[in-house]
């Protein structure tokens, strides 16, 4: 009589920040990544625990892993799940702000911009962002009046050639704005990564689960 293969519980990170600072909250669980998603070109990971492997993901399709079950769990920030919510509302858990990752959501202008005068006067910005949503929330609050243009990379190029007036963006340094001669005038948020669970695998792998939840939990 053959033996029932349990699925292994599959958890979605990205590159970068969120990945490196979610290595040592595995390890508080016993689990080690075994390969390098720096160095090696494969997507699904093996770690040290045969019941659990990690995918590597773009940021922003974290939550749709989960949503939709091809992950158990994942780790995304506050700013992704926001744009996430907005076409996809309630579509997950998220039990535990983790504080990794740590970084702001900002709107930033070229020096010399009077950005207090603009919003002032009810000057109609034009602003670039990934995070229409977010920054329309932020501005309808407000009651300025803003044309949002949706960009995927690159922002502070925006107001360098005249595209926007402004742009909405992470900071973390301000390094990167202040290269480009760009200043942050207002903080929208702060943001950091958050657990985020599947709503089916929470009641159908509760137990399986609940290890990693505990671990996740004392690190919040």
């Amino acid at each position: 009589m053959s033996q029932k293969v349990t699925k292994p519980i599959t958890l979605a990170l990205s590159k970068g920040r969120i990945f490196d600072e979610t290595l040592p909250l595995l390890k508080a669980a016993g689990i080690e990544v075994l390969q390098d998603p720096e160095k090696s070109r494969k997507l699904i990971l093996q770690t040290s625990k045969a019941d659990v492997r990690i995918i590597i993901v773009r940021a922003t399709d974290v939550p749709t892993y989960v949503e939709y079950g091809a992950a158990d769990l994942g780790i995304a920030g506050k700013d992704v799940l926001i744009e996430h919510a907005a076409t996809h509302p309630g579509a997950l858990y998220q039990p535990i702000d983790l504080q990794i990752a740590q970084c702001r959501l900002c709107v930033a202008v070229p020096k010399g911009f009077d950005y207090e005068a603009a919003v002032r006067q009810g000057a109609r910005l034009r602003v670039a962002t990934k995070y229409v949503s977010a920054a329309r929330e932020h501005f309808a609050r407000k009651g300025v009046y803003v044309d949002l243009i949706k960009l995927y990379g690159s922002m502070e190029l925006a107001p360098l050639i005249g595209l926007a007036d402004a742009i909405v963006d992470l900071v973390s340094t301000g390094n990167t704005l202040k290269a480009n001669d760009l200043v942050a005038v207002e903080d929208i948020m702060p943001i950091s990564s958050r657990l985020i669970v599947n709503r089916a695998a929470l009641k159908t792998r509760r137990a399986e689960l609940q290890p990693l939840l505990d671990v996740f939990e004392q690190a919040g």
